[in-house]
C-alpha cells in the first residue's frame, strides 16, 4: 500500500523559512493533484495549497505570496516552500494525493521566538 511521508518541519523564528517535502512510497499516477493541508491545535484541518497535474497552483489567502507549492513527478514528491513565517502558521502540515487516498503522519511546524 502506497503511503505519504512528510518531512522538513521544525522550530523556526518569525520571518524564517522552511521547506516541507512529501513523498509517495510507491508508484502513483501523475494525473492527480497534490495538496498541502495544515491543522492547528483546536482547529479544523484547512487547505493551504494545491498543485494540479499540469502545474497550476492555488493558495489559501493567508499564505499567498509567502508559500510556494511545487512537484516532482519523477520523484513522486511535492514540496512546500514557506517563507516569512508567522506564529499563526504553527500547525501540523499534511499532504494529500488522490492516488494514495490516505493521510501521512504529518510534520510539525512551529513558528516562535
Amino acid at each position: 500500500q502506497v503511503q505519504l511521508v512528510e518531512s522538513g518541519g521544525g522550530l523556526v523564528q518569525p520571518e524564517g523559512s522552511l521547506r516541507l517535502s512529501c513523498a509517495a512510497s510507491g508508484s502513483i499516477f501523475s494525473i492527480y493533484a497534490w495538496e498541502w493541508y495544515r491543522q492547528a491545535p483546536g482547529k479544523q484541518r484547512e487547505l493551504v495549497a494545491r498543485i494540479s497535474s499540469l502545474g497550476s497552483t492555488n493558495y489559501a489567502d493567508s499564505v499567498k505570496g509567502r508559500f510556494t507549492i511545487s512537484r516532482d513527478n519523477a520523484k513522486r514528491t511535492v514540496y512546500l516552500q514557506m517563507n516569512s513565517l508567522k506564529p499563526e502558521d504553527t500547525a501540523v502540515y499534511y499532504c494529500w494525493n488522490g492516488a494514495v487516498g490516505s493521510w501521512g503522519q504529518g510534520t510539525q511546524v512551529t513558528v516562535s521566538s
